[in-house]
This record gives structure tokens, C-alpha cells and sequence, in this order.
């Protein structure tokens, strides 16, 4: 994929913005470093990112996530972004056009702030889908985008979506 020296912009989309698209736009910018330039947002955001969300991206990868927002996939309207990522069902199937033409893919996981049980219960789903997103992201950030075309690029990225569930 041709590309300048800018960073690859990547939006991660989910419904409500507060768990996986945050934890997803956190880890990019950890793991992917200044390649890429990492967002998140949602259809429907629910206004709050989910506090296990941050607390994870603290305890387990020391990541400070406490300016993380939850915010509507509308302010990003007029941004050419060169990935868009959806990282839950419902997003994908309401992702709007974007302009550009962006490497569209999923990356379908589970929502974990509908966890069930205690609170240590929760927190370790919020601790299982980070893990499952942080190896796709890795996979994604390693690949060698200038090598490939925007086909094969499409295909790669999609196919992260089905490893590691």
C-alpha cells in the first residue's frame, strides 16, 4: 500500500465506545508506536469509558488512558482515515461509507463490559479481550504495508479478525 511518510490514521469502531475501541485505539499506539495514528469511536457512545477499560490498560500494560473519551463515530465524518477497524458485530453492520476509501476490516470480540459475576470476574474478561486485542494488533502492526497491495492488505487485516477468539 503506498503511502507518505504520515502515520497510518486507524479508526476503531464499536458501538458504544467505552471498552473494546478504546482498549484497541490504546494498545495501537503502544504496540504500533508513532507508524500509526490511532482513534476510536462509536456509533452510539454511551457518553463514559468503561472504568475497567482503563484500569486495565494501567495495571496490565502501563498505559495511561485517563484523557480516553467515549465519542461518536460523527466527529471523524470528514477524516480520510487508511484503516477502519470494527471491533464489535453491531458496528459492522451499521459501519458508515468513509471518505477515502479506507481498508475496511473486523475484528469481532466480546463486549466485556456485559460481563456477568463479581467484580475480580469482570475484570478478568476486561483482562481476556485486551489480551485477544493486543495479539491482533501486534499481527496488524507488523505487517509489511508498502509490500503489499491494497487487496492483499484488505485480506491480511481481515483475517486478524478470526485468529486468537
Amino acid at each position: 500500500m503506498e503511502h507518505n511518510s504520515q502515520p497510518y490514521r486507524v479508526l476503531f469502531l464499536c458501538t458504544g465506545n467505552s471498552a473494546r475501541s478504546i482498549l484497541s485505539e490504546y494498545l495501537l499506539k503502544q504496540f504500533g508506536g508513532p507508524r500509526f495514528e490511532p482513534h476510536s469511536a462509536g456509533a452510539l457512545p454511551t457518553e463514559r469509558v468503561h472504568p475497567y477499560a482503563i484500569r486495565v490498560l494501567s495495571d496490565q500494560y502501563g498505559i495511561d488512558a485517563s484523557d480516553a473519551r467515549s465519542k461518536s463515530w460523527e466527529e471523524f465524518r470528514n477524516v480520510d482515515f487508511d484503516f477502519v477497524i470494527t471491533v464489535c458485530d453491531n458496528a459492522r453492520e451499521s459501519c458508515p461509507i468513509w471518505p477515502g476509501r479506507p481498508v475496511v476490516a473486523h475484528w469481532s470480540s466480546p463486549d466485556p463490559a456485559l460481563a456477568q459475576g463479581s467484580d475480580q470476574e469482570k475484570l478478568e474478561t476486561f483482562k481476556q479481550v485486551a489480551l485477544q486485542l493486543q495479539r491482533r494488533i501486534e499481527l496488524f502492526a507488523s505487517l509489511p504495508f508498502r509490500e503489499l497491495d491494497r487487496t492483499r492488505l484488505t485480506e491480511m487485516t481481515d483475517d486478524i479478525g478470526n485468529l486468537f477468539r
